[in-house]
């Protein structure tokens, strides 16, 4: 059975929230003003939002709604909102959000990387990678954009510049789990699995790794059709439920033979931008 064309969408937005969740990570641990941790919305909960079950998310949505509406301008507040906002599937919502916070502070280094995390969200990579690039100070790089910069180089075709900025930002911050992750990513937008596994492997393994990392290497090998380990690595930090339902959408959307190698195939149709 052919991959249908309604497949091929639903797999690139499956990588495309990967990266979105990515660059969020990045962007969020350059905020020093907000305090709060990577990927986590508050001190008090400190759970990580992607772990979040719907309700938690519209819940923590509405609380930070409150507070957004009594002091729009509060840049931590409006930070935390519109990555709530993001993760809960309001894209255009966060991006209003980010979008007046940048009127506020047109020359702010933290919200100019939140910005374009919310223009990429949006589908517009070139503004984001434009926000990305002026976060960045060339006198002190900073290599949470650069990575950041490397998952919108990845999501717009620019693979190799992207893979060239990832390990440049290793060079910054080397074994840093994100970034590993963020280049193992790459290769899988590329069809090379094994590669991609090798390095989200070496991501799972340095101690300051965390949930988004572990899920992403389930990813990598559910794609190569190892379920069961999939499940057993989706499922240490993932409600039992949770990890089974990630599963059996690899398995429904991969079940048709030479699925992966039909994708590629599509994707060597296309004119490359490299």
């Amino acid at each position: 059975m052919p991959l249908t064309r309604t497949n091929t969408a639903t797999y690139r937005r499956l990588l495309a929230t990967t990266f979105a969740v990515a660059l969020m990570a990045g962007v969020a641990g350059c905020a020093s003003t907000s305090k709060m941790t990577t990927g986590s919305i508050s001190r008090s909960s400190g759970q990580p939002i992607e772990t979040m079950s719907t309700d938690q998310l519209r819940d923590a949505a509405a609380k930070l709604g409150n507070s957004y509406a009594a002091n729009p301008n509060d840049k931590s507040t409006a930070i935390k909102f519109a990555t709530v906002l993001q993760m809960d599937g309001n894209a255009d919502q966060s991006l209003a959000v980010m979008r007046k916070l940048a009127i506020a502070y047109p020359k702010d280094r933290d919200v100019l990387a939140a910005y374009g995390k919310a223009l990429a969200a949006n589908g517009q990579l070139e503004p984001a990678l434009d926000a990305v690039r002026r976060a960045q100070t060339p006198e002190y790089p900073d290599w949470r954009l650069m990575s950041a910069e490397g998952a919108i180089l990845d999501q717009i075709g620019q693979k190799e510049d992207a893979r060239q900025i990832y390990r440049k930002a290793l060079d910054l911050k080397p074994n840093e789990p994100s970034i590993l992750s963020n280049l193992g990513m790459s290769y899988v937008l590329s069809g090379d699995l094994k590669t991609a596994e090798t390095y989200l492997r070496s991501a799972t393994q340095q101690p300051n790794s965390d949930s988004r990392v572990r899920q992403n290497l389930a990813l990598v090998v559910g794609l190569q059709g190892r379920f069961e380990e999939a499940e057993q690595i989706a499922s240490q930090e993932l409600a039992p439920e949770q990890a089974q339902a990630n599963v059996t959408y690899l398995r429904s959307m991969l079940s048709q033979q030479n699925a992966w190698s039909q994708l590629k195939a599509q994707d060597g149709e296309k004119p490359t931008t490299n």
